[in-house]
């Protein structure tokens, strides 16, 4: 069987047996701060484990295309040297969610790998819980495994093999795994050093894990305790390449059909053979992995960056693309396999084939800038190993091979070539710490542990709450169902007190989406409230924040709610323009634009979005012509529920890391925009107003922000706006449309004069050097000038001007400009054969609390230090003596 028929037969195998088949979750997770990539096929359904979420159905399973790069699992750097590691691989699972237990997953399980994929019995064996740390052994997996297999092929394991926990408190339970003898002959770490093989608790490749279940029976309180879950889950997961191997007879993941493709295809365009060379397998393997990795992701929406997932992602294609260097693959060709990777699995995931071009583009564009920044890096290591003073410092530090990696991607092998060209070490111990400071910097960023055991006590009451605010911004009779203060349940509050309250019934929107949440009154029995935000903390249940502004108000009250109309009609109008902003952004720059994010208040819009460049001023004007053009033309606002699938198919636009119910809401405005949206929007788009863009710039790499306003907020903005242009106009004494041109010739003017400013400057400083002024250390002629408030540019050409004026020597200027003191230092052709400009720029730098850098004739120290300036050019004479000791 194929890969492809792998996949289609275990979803169909499954869906037989009343699973409901749910398509792959982006790899951008919905919602969990705790990921960052979709890990592993449980991912999306992790508040229906934790009990926050309920859904139509109770059996589930799924293909998860996963990413394993960065954070907690990280499998970067295996990628290509094992038969098994992938930074991107799919995760075929079944799950149930308080429906069938361990019975009936174990004996799925078997079924489906001995009847459907053929697989010989004798060649497999099942491992369970043994047993440890006061959790008692998995007696209900063993009593229903012999009743597939004998008992000798029934292993015993402990907490670290066969016991699973979501984290440090929640669901846990003990797992069965399913492993595949896949023969003595492979290579096994335990006997190379003249040990046994520990068999299915081995690291090699003999005894193969293939399947995993989870059987989640327990909740792990905050004090360790285990308690029985009400209603136990089955959770497993089976990594399709690794399947794919076992049934397809290969060794390894990368022989199969879902991967050596990919291999012969780049090993054609580095005209080499695959299994002929260790090294040159290492990189096809690498670029088979990393452009399946980086066609995923960039098609989920990531885009290569300096953190967070772009940065992950920049690693990726950076490696791959290196791996193509050393096959001696010159120009960028990862675009090349895109269109392979989509032949190949675009059937199973069709984002793939919707986005290339978009990811052709994006890979083009990062590979040309790696070329670019390797050429940099290049540059800045040479800087550096010039800034070394042989033979007492021959070893580059840790930290500048970091930065050099870091920054500019420069790959440590290739240093590593380049200082022993030069007779240099690497500092690897202190790159390493460099490497784990960044490791636990990305640790600590992606780390944010959601509070599980709040959502799960606040869904656990069980209070739900009717939203009524599509059709009204008021509602009488709603009762107070819910009273929580500082997050405890409360029976009333009082005047002065801030809480957060549920009724039955409520015209509140609760932030999501982007939208903000509704503001207004509450007029309870006995008193007012004030609400200043609204929340859904878990499904179902709408939290209004509100301070109670007279009276009190007890749980069980009955009271009016109404919506702040003026805020809700302006929310509508920014959100209803930011659909069609987005409509207006693909039809102008093209479909690869993507919503990356955005903010819906009732003060202005801003919207984040997938694309490579600024937008031109022009198009800009056109993109908010076309918008006002759709206001005018007052087009209806529909709305309309159906299933996720259907809507997605009528061509509604779904955004990725929205986490859509089966049902969703569809907004249209006919003719331009259609989403899936469950936000709060105008009748028709003439309620927007006016539509105004304020600005676009960028918001991160391969993302552009657009900040824009509707509605009265547009007029209030044009008539400060127009404000402002008649006092500037009224201050010059000219029309306003003459201002314009004033401004341009007074610019001009006053370029000018800073230009005569800077010659005459530049003649002062630069004036007769006289000769006691010139001091002779150590065979070499100093000039030490100290200057006032020089621009950068100015002390450069002072420095030139000097050193010609010595001809022979080493020039030192200080320069003190506002509340920072600098330090230059050039020196002459003949000069440098002694010294390097560092020499002397470092240990002058540290006297006025800086450092120093630069090239070998001319370098540059900067330091707070103002007080010092004097002191430190006193010094030069002295360290330069010291800085020419030892040498010729």
């Amino acid at each position: 069987m194929t890969g492809n028929e792998i996949r289609s037969a275990f979803l169909r195998f499954f869906e037989e047996r009343g699973h409901r088949v749910v398509r792959s979750s982006s790899l951008i997770p919905a919602g969990d701060p705790t990921l960052l990539f979709s890990n592993a096929g449980m991912n999306q359904f992790k508040d229906v484990f934790l009990g926050k979420e309920k859904r139509e159905y109770t059996r589930a399973t799924s293909s998860q295309k996963c990413v394993r790069a960065g954070g907690k699992h990280n499998d970067l750097e295996n990628v290509g040297r094992t038969a098994r590691h992938h930074t991107f691989f799919e995760m075929l699972g079944n799950f149930s969610f308080g429906d069938y237990f361990k019975q009936d997953a174990i004996a799925f399980a078997w079924e489906f790998l001995t009847e459907v994929c053929n697989l010989p019995a004798e060649r497999m064996v099942a491992t369970i819980f043994k047993g440890e740390g006061g959790v008692p052994r998995d007696e209900e997996a063993y009593r229903f495994w012999m009743r597939h297999v004998r008992e000798d092929r029934i292993f015993e394991l402990g907490m670290h093999d066969n016991f699973w926990a979501m984290g440090d408190t929640g669901p846990c339970g003990p797992c069965s795994e399913v492993h595949f003898h896949q023969g003595d002959h492979l290579p096994c770490p335990e006997e190379a050093a003249g040990r046994s093989c520990l068999g299915v608790a081995c690291e090699c490749d003999r005894w193969l894990e293939i399947w995993n279940l989870v059987f989640m029976q327990y909740d792990r309180d905050e004090k360790g305790a285990l308690n029985p879950l009400p209603a136990p889950c089955v959770d497993t997961g089976m990594g399709l390449e690794r399947l794919a191997a076992v049934m397809q007879g290969k060794s390894s993941n990368y022989e199969t059909d879902l991967l050596r493709p990919l291999i012969d295809a780049a090993a054609a365009l580095g005209g080499v053979a695959y299994g002929r060379a260790e090294s040159s397998d290492v990189s096809l393997r690498v670029i088979s992995d990393h452009v399946r990795a980086a066609t995923f992701l960039v098609a989920d929406g990531v885009i290569p960056s300096n953190e967070g997932r772009g940065y992950v992602l920049r690693k990726i294609v950076r490696r791959a693309a290196r791996h193509g260097k050393l096959l001696g693959i010159e120009r960028p060709f990862l675009k090349d396999l895109v269109g392979n990777v989509c032949e190949m699995m675009g059937g199973a995931y069709p984002e793939i084939v919707e986005n290339r071009k978009t990811v052709e583009t994006v890979l083009l564009i990062e590979e040309e800038s790696f070329i670019s920044t390797l050429n940099v890096g290049l540059k800045k290591l040479l800087d550096v190993v010039a800034g070394l003073t042989p033979p007492n410092n021959r070893e580059i530090p840790g930290d500048a091979l970091f930065k050099l990696y870091d920054t500019f991607g420069f790959p440590l092998d290739l240093a590593e070539d380049i200082a022993r060209e030069q007779g240099l070490v690497l500092d690897l111990p202190g790159f390493e710490r460099a490497m784990e400071r960044q490791r636990e910097l990305a640790r600590q960023s992606w780390k944010g542990e959601m509070d599980t055991k709040a959502g799960r006590e606040l869904a656990a009451l069980g209070v739900t709450c009717q939203f009524l605010g599509y059709a009204t911004l008021a509602v009488d009779g709603a009762r107070c169902s819910l009273l929580l203060k500082e997050g405890k349940p409360v029976e009333s509050a009082v005047a002065g007190e801030t809480v957060q309250v549920a009724f039955d019934r409520t015209p509140f929107y609760a932030e999501s989406g982007g939208q903000v949440g509704d503001v207004g009154h509450i007029y309870a029995e006995e008193g007012v409230l004030k609400v200043l935000d609204t929340q859904r903390p878990v499904p179902g249940l709408i939290l209004c924040l509100a301070r109670v502004q007279t009276g009190r108000l007890r749980l069980g009250d009955s009271a009016r709610l109404e919506v702040d109309e003026a805020a809700r009609a302006a929310t509508m109008a920014h959100h209803t323009a930011t659909h069609l902003l987005h409509a207006a952004l693909r039809e102008t720059l093209g479909p690869h634009v993507k919503q990356a994010g955005s903010l819906v208040a009732p003060t202005h819009l801003r919207f984040d979005f997938h694309h490579f460049a600024a937008v031109d001023k022009t198009v800009l004007a056109g993109i908010e012509s076309r918008i006002n053009l759709e206001i005018l033309q007052n087009r209806p606002v529909s709305t309309q529920v159906m299933p996720l699938e259907e809507a997605v198919a009528s061509g509604a636009m779904a955004l990725f890391g929205e986490k859509y119910e089966e049902e969703v809401r569809v907004v249209s405005v006919p003719g331009f925009s259609k989403e899936l949206c469950g936000g709060t929007h105008v009748e028709a788009t003439g309620r927007i107003g006016l539509f105004k863009i304020i600005s676009e710039h960028s918001a991160s790499a391969g993302v552009r922000r657009i900040e824009a306003v509707a509605h009265m907020p547009a007029y209030r903005f044009l008539k400060e706006e127009e404000d402002l242009l008649h006092a500037a106009s009224a201050h010059l004494n000219v029309p306003p449309e003459r201002l314009p041109a004033t401004v341009e010739n007074l610019l001009q003017e006053s370029r000018r004069l800073e230009k005569d400013l800077s010659r005459l400057r530049l003649q002062v400083a630069s004036g007769a050097a006289p000769e006691e002024e010139i001091k002779e250390v150590g065979g070499l002629r100093l000039l030490v000038r100290r200057v006032e408030g020089l621009s950068p540019s100015e002390i450069k050409n002072l420095a030139d001007t000097l050193r010609d004026k010595i001809q022979s020597g080493v020039v030192v200027i200080g320069n003190r400009l506002e509340d920072k003191a600098s330090l230059t230092v050039a020196l002459t052709k003949d000069a440098v054969e002694r010294l390097k400009a560092v020499d002397l720029a470092r240990p002058l730098g540290k006297i006025i609390g800086g450092g120093g850098g630069g090239k070998p004739d001319l370098a540059e120290a900067g330091g707070k230090l103002v007080d010092k300036l004097d002191e430190a050019l006193k010094s030069a004479r002295d360290k330069l003596e010291e800085a020419l000791k030892g040498k010729p």
